[in-house]
């Protein structure tokens, strides 16, 4: 696996200054190391580009953060509701969000992540 094969496979990433190669071969080298071939078996190609996908995009919320003045990292759920003057809009968050799903919930990427985890009974990463 290596970058020009992520960034073809999901396009979204395809943005070079925000999703540099390097920050892409990183996370790629770290999911190489924890996702166990012998569990994943033909799969691991996409467990491995979720696993990167949403770790890009967690990376890319603590980097927006960042650039307003907010502490990157912080620790949030999703926002459920939110109100301006007399317009509110609010999401059901626990419908799409797995059980247990914790830190895996965090993004759509994290939540089909975690989906295929489970199906594999991928038990050589801390889930």
């Amino acid at each position: 696996m290596d970058a020009a094969t992520f960034r073809q496979d999901f396009p979204e990433f395809s943005d070079l200054l925000i999703y540099p190669d390097s920050q892409v071969d990183f996370y790629l080298r770290v999911a190489e190391k924890l996702l166990p071939e012998c569990r994943w078996g033909e799969m691991l190609p996409y467990a491995i580009e979720l696993f990167v996908a949403h770790h890009l995009a967690i990376g890319r919320q603590n980097d927006q953060a960042a650039s307003v003045g907010a502490v990157p990292g912080s620790v949030k759920g999703p926002t459920t509701s939110k109100a301006v003057d007399k317009v509110s809009v609010g999401y059901d968050a626990g419908s799409v969000a797995l059980e247990d799903g914790g830190f895996w919930n965090l993004t759509t990427y994290g939540i089909r992540f975690l989906q295929l985890a489970r199906l594999f009974g991928a038990g050589g990463v801390q889930l």
